[in-house]
């Protein structure tokens, strides 16, 4: 075979999983191996301090270990969001009335039923993406977390989530019963949904005003988004006529850590894909660089464009680009909304990207927190590098492009600061 057909064959297989491989299971294949490789996430961390016994987890009989997992991965009970649609592991014990608890820190979920037998949880992992665990609910000597693959990965690594591992939020028309209208139609929401799409089959506690959703309400079947009437279902201060709160932690599912969950979800989506279809590149750069006998640290054009094609919707989702704006101030019930940029690192001007604005859109300074997360740092070099000059081009006001207009001068100057000031690590260009 001559050598421009081999490279002609060569760019074409790589333009075919630009975006990262489609094959059944490849995420099991080299160089991800995501279910024999070991994890090292926050869940494999804390199952490796109770084998070394230097920390135990405490059980009670209304809500099993939850409490004490809480406590030991630092996810605050405020976090708390209630999910009543049955679409999850333990569906046959979630309804209207009995909805799902899910809670939140920046690289954790953890999900609780009641009278469930298990937590279910998922951990980001810095390599892997997320990765999925069950903790059994009774009271043992030695509880311990159990990674589950295949029960979740059916589900989690799906064309919902681009046959890769991933989240999944739904917004879904919910029927008495808890299940979900699947012929009316159903949203994997994103933080560029429009708000009168987001939470169906979801609890929504707070203020915003004219803006309306699908949380609190439940659909029949000939129901259409359209000709339905919100308000129903709008600026609920409690959830008093639709559950009984006593036995979750709080009594809020807060519409401020509902934004942050979906926009934390959507990152740490497109942070395992931009990670994965950069493996995937750097692997196929190896075979063809190895294969025609150039240097191994030749980069193909192929290469650069692989990182590009997920580099890019990553970098938007980080400057909150297509976010799906408020026209009205949203208020939490929980103390949700104080208890979230206490976390933060500042600049010297005392400032965090975990500030919220809550009247025109989600944050104050529009870049994502999670540019601090090990999952950001854990990306590959050239794909850091390539988030990094962009990003640096877009503060810089060199990239004035449309996609970015949402961001104003202001913007731009705090933005960059509070990065020169907090984060570590920054490419010398940054300074």
């Amino acid at each position: 075979m001559g050598l421009s057909k081999l490279l002609f064959l060569l760019s074409a297989l790589m333009s075919i999983c630009a975006a990262g491989v489609r094959a059944d299971d490849a995420y099991d294949q080299e160089p991800i191996k995501y279910s024999s490789s070991p994890a090292h996430d926050a869940i494999a961390r804390l199952q490796k301090r109770l084998d070394n016994h230097d920390v135990t987890l405490k059980h009670n009989g209304e809500h099993g270990y939850l409490e004490s997992v809480l406590k030991e991965l630092n996810i605050p009970a405020s976090s708390q969001t209630l999910v009543f649609s049955k679409t999850s592991f333990q569906r046959d014990l979630i309804s209207p009335k009995r909805p799902r608890a899910l809670y939140f820190s920046d690289d954790v979920y953890v999900g609780w039923v009641q009278q469930g037998d298990i937590l279910e949880i998922a951990s980001t992992d810095p390599r892997l993406g997320p990765v999925f665990y069950t903790l059994d609910q009774r009271k043992v000597d030695r509880p311990s977390f159990v990674r589950q693959n295949d029960s979740c990965i059916q589900c989690h690594a799906s064309a919902m989530t681009r046959d890769l591992p991933g989240l999944i939020l739904r917004s879904v028309f919910t029927d008495p019963a808890g299940q979900p209208i699947l012929s009316a139609g159903t949203v994997l929401v994103t933080d560029e949904t429009p708000f009168k799409e987001l939470w169906g089959g979801w609890y929504v506690t707070g203020k915003y005003g004219k803006q309306r959703h699908m949380g609190n309400l439940i659909f029949h079947e000939d129901d259409r988004l359209e000709s339905l009437d919100l308000d129903a279902g709008a600026n609920l201060p409690d959830l008093s006529r639709q559950i009984d709160a006593a036995p979750f932690l709080t009594p809020h599912s807060d519409v401020v850590a509902l934004l942050v969950f979906q926009h934390q979800a959507t990152m740490h989506n497109l942070i395992t894909r931009a990670n994965y279809a950069a493996l995937y590149a750097m692997r196929d750069q190896k075979l063809l660089n190895d294969a025609l006998h150039e240097k191994p640290d030749h980069e193909l054009d192929s290469t650069r464009s692989r990182i590009k094609s997920t580099g890019e919707p990553l970098l938007k989702c980080m400057l909150f680009a297509n976010e799906s704006p408020l026209i009205d101030r949203v208020e939490g019930t929980s103390s949700f909304t104080a208890d979230f940029p206490r976390q933060g690192v500042r600049d010297k001007e005392g400032r965090s990207l975990r500030e919220f604005d809550l009247e025109h859109r989600l944050f104050k300074y529009p870049c994502s927190y999670l540019i601090y997360s090990e999952s950001f740092d854990a990306l590959p070099a050239a794909m850091l590098d390539y988030l990094y000059r962009r990003l640096w081009e877009i503060l810089s006001g060199q990239d004035k492009s449309k996609e970015f207009a949402h961001l104003s001068e202001k913007d731009r100057e705090a933005i960059l600061k509070i990065l020169r000031d907090t984060k570590p690590n920054l490419p010398a260009y940054f300074r």
